[in-house]
This record gives structure tokens, C-alpha cells and sequence, in this order.
């Protein structure tokens, strides 16, 4: 048995399915951590979707934005955007199953036995390991919930600039998913910058969110995608930053999680 994360899919079914080959991939005696962005912007997310669905049991999802997005136009009954390349998977019969598969995977996994997490965007330094697992198992509640056409609604209204028990439940959602999705950027007090795309600080008063000095002396395993602008570089050995770009002509990247060993598959830009 061996356990694998992989950087963000975002739609690139061919090298997936080429890595799965590399590493000679058996659902029956494997298990697979996805970092989240399964769908969006590359040529085939419906089959990216419908491969990781046919191997449930044997994968787990830390939902990423694009997961959630595709899943709030799902129920607000939202066209996508035609960026998004989605046209395929909301024609998809079973579109409405692998929905709700998704509902049923987490914001964030902890292995004990890797002293590691999981999350696609990566840890507020301002929680514990802990506190953290308690705000995404409050999330997850949330969108997997009858109620979740209700968050998805306020999903996309302004930041709450602080954490406090006057926030709505909504807001909380809101608050929570951000951070694990969204997040690069952080000052030094642990609130977001959710303008900056890059992989340079465009301000002396915010620095990467693993930079953080709560952060770069942690004990723990940090495994993370959603910052291509990275290409997987952040300078810190506990730091895994796996997704390299590979919908925008980077490369896919899956790592063992045993000893560490990366497996890269490279691609062409599809945008």
C-alpha cells in the first residue's frame, strides 16, 4: 500500500491518468490525496471527475475554489464561465452524483502517521492543527448540508476581516473557506491579501502564508496546490507545494508519501 498527493488536476485528464500509470496506481491496495481544483480551465474535467468518482474509497478531496465554485453554480443554477471550460461535465447525466460526491469530501485531512496536512490552499497560522480541522469539519457541514444552496449564495461576498462568535453562520462559512482555498498572502496578524497571484509579497506588510513564524519552525508536514506561481518551490523542507501549473504549460506533479519521491508529468499549455 502507498499513499500519493497530486497538484491540482484543473481539467488536465491526460497527464493524470499518465501519472497514475507511472506509479502504477491500484485502488485496490493505494489511496490517493487530491489537493483540490479537480475541474476548470483544462481540456477534459469531466473525465478528471468521472475517473476520481469510479475510484471513490480510494481517493480523498481537500476541496479546492474551482471545486466549490462548480459546485455553487450546481445549485444557484449559475451558467459557468465559458473560461472555465465546464460546458462537457454540466451536460454530464450523472453531473448531479459527482456533486454530490463532492459534498462528501473534506477541506482538510491530517495524517497522524505522516505528521502531515492536507488542505488545498494551506493552514491560517493562527489556528492549530486542531482548531483547523474543527473550522473544516464546520464547512464541510455546511456545504454538504440541505441548507447548502444557502451558503453557496453568500459564498462570495467580502472577507469578514476577523474571526468572531457575532459572525453569521454564513459569514463563518465564508471566513473559513477562504482561508482554505483562497489564501497566499497574509500579514503578519494572519488576514488575507486575496489580490496578489504572484509569487512576490507586492507589500513590506504581507509575506506568504507558510513564511509565517508560526509557521516555518512547525514540526508538521505542509502539503498545499492552488499557488502555480510557486512551481512548487517554497524554500522550506516541510513545505510541499504541489500544484506546478500544470493547466497553464507547467507540469503535474504527484508525490509519495512514504518517502517524498515527486513524479512529474509535463504538459501544453491549454489556455
Amino acid at each position: 500500500m502507498t499513499d500519493y498527493a497530486i497538484g491540482d488536476l484543473q481539467g488536465c485528464f491526460n497527464e493524470f491518468d499518465a501519472l497514475l500509470k507511472v506509479v502504477d496506481f491500484n485502488p485496490s491496495r493505494d489511496h490517493l490525496y487530491c489537493v483540490g481544483d479537480i475541474v476548470a480551465r483544462g481540456p477534459n474535467s469531466l473525465a478528471c471527475l468521472e475517473t476520481l468518482f469510479n475510484m471513490q474509497g480510494s481517493v480523498t478531496i481537500t476541496l479546492g475554489n474551482h471545486d466549490l465554485h462548480l459546485m455553487a453554480c450546481h445549485y444557484l443554477a449559475k451558467p459557468p464561465n465559458p473560461k472555465d471550460n465546464l460546458a462537457d461535465l454540466f451536460a454530464a447525466k450523472k453531473l448531479s452524483t459527482y456533486i454530490h460526491f463532492l459534498q462528501q469530501q473534506p477541506l482538510a485531512v491530517w495524517l497522524k502517521r505522516y505528521n502531515m496536512f492536507i488542505s488545498h490552499a494551506g493552514l491560517n497560522p493562527n489556528w492549530s492543527i486542531k482548531q483547523a480541522l474543527k473550522h473544516a469539519q464546520f464547512a464541510e457541514q455546511c456545504y454538504n448540508s440541505e441548507h447548502a444552496i444557502d451558503y453557496f449564495a453568500k459564498m462570495y461576498e467580502p472577507h469578514p476581516s476577523q474571526w468572531k462568535k457575532s459572525l453569521t453562520r454564513e459569514e463563518k462559512f465564508r471566513y473559513i473557506v477562504n482561508y482554505f482555498t483562497r489564501m497566499r498572502f497574509i500579514t503578519c496578524s494572519g488576514e488575507l491579501d486575496l489580490t496578489n497571484k504572484s509569487n512576490q509579497s507586492d507589500s513590506n506588510n504581507t509575506l506568504a502564508w507558510f513564511a509565517h513564524p508560526k509557521l516555518i519552525t512547525a514540526e508538521q508536514h505542509f502539503v498545499f496546490g492552488h499557488w502555480a506561481a510557486l512551481n512548487g518551490e517554497t524554500h522550506y523542507p516541510h513545505m510541499h507545494a504541489l500544484d506546478t501549473g500544470c493547466v497553464w504549460g507547467g507540469a503535474l506533479t504527484m508525490m509519495n508519501l512514504d518517502n517524498q519521491q515527486l513524479f512529474v508529468k509535463s504538459s501544453h499549455s491549454f489556455i
